[in-house]
């Protein structure tokens, strides 16, 4: 069941124009609110077709440095889990059409807090779907149960090291798109794109009509051209390679221009 037409109307009418959805990561409030509204500004003005909005975390154990940093910088700047929706509550406001994907760890949304409660912010908030970084599928039936309730989707993660037995359940518990880790270990750019992709990608469509997008690594043009050309791949996300020019907005050595001629680069391998 699929909850967000967002998400599935972005994904549809990428398809339709031929190319995959290119998909953005940042940390909500990096390096501070303003500033990061008009990150979210500069993204979309850069052709960005679903945003990833980090909730910062004091230790989010799937993250490489650059994105720890970059939920240090927000959370040294007062955000928290109630200025996350606030702030995607002012994303939505701004962009009706725009998908926004929650990138979270369960404990700020459920361990130290209400998580009913949150989900239905996430909903009033303008949030299409949820990606719970450490929900393992089988273990995580209550939580689907509530996000169901509220209407908001779920984003599931496959990994090179998944076996191909564990495929069926994490589908099953995917509503917008199933994310494809590309590279074993922590979120980080790579000099090169994992030669199995493809594979790894057509064995998960095995198992699901949802779409499939790739990320972890994926850091230049090249890199993007290379999916897009090379695999079936329906989304491609790239974090860390952002989040670095957004590092050198906050210590003044870059721009909002710099920023978005590097997304723009990005989003036009997507595209051509």
């Amino acid at each position: 069941m699929r909850f967000s037409s967002r998400i599935e109307n972005k994904f549809k009418s990428c398809k339709d124009a031929g190319h995959p959805a290119f998909v953005a990561y940042i940390a909500a409030g990096d390096p501070t609110y303003e500033k990061s509204l008009k990150v979210v500004d500069t993204l979309v003005e850069s052709g960005v077709d679903i945003i990833e909005l980090g909730l910062p975390f004091a230790d989010p154990l799937a993250d490489g440095p650059t994105n720890q940093e970059a939920a240090e910088r927000a959370l040294a700047s007062g955000m928290d889990y109630i200025k996350t929706f606030e702030f995607a509550a002012e994303v939505r406001e701004k962009y009706a059409d725009l998908p926004l994907v929650l990138y979270t760890y369960l404990n700020p949304i459920a361990h130290t807090a209400d998580f009913t409660k949150n989900c239905q912010l996430a909903k009033e908030s303008g949030i299409d779907a949820m990606l719970i970084l450490d929900l393992p599928p089988n273990e995580g039936e209550e939580y689907a149960d509530v996000l169901n309730a509220n209407q908001v989707g779920r984003i599931a993660l496959a990994a090179p090291t998944t076996a191909e037995t564990r495929l069926p359940a994490i589908a099953e518990t995917a509503t917008e798109f199933v994310y494809y880790v590309s590279q074993v270990g922590v979120t980080g750019a790579r000099t090169d794109v994992a030669s199995d992709v493809n594979e790894h990608i057509s064995t998960i469509k095995k198992y699901t009509d949802l779409p499939v997008v790739v990320g972890f690594g994926i850091s230049s043009p090249e890199h993007v051209i290379k999916l897009k050309t090379g695999t079936d791949v329906d989304g491609i996300v790239v974090g860390s390679a952002i989040v670095k020019r957004i590092a050198k907005i906050a210590d003044g050595s870059g721009t909002f221009d710099e920023l978005g001629q590097f997304v723009s680069s990005l989003t036009e391998a997507c595209r051509s």
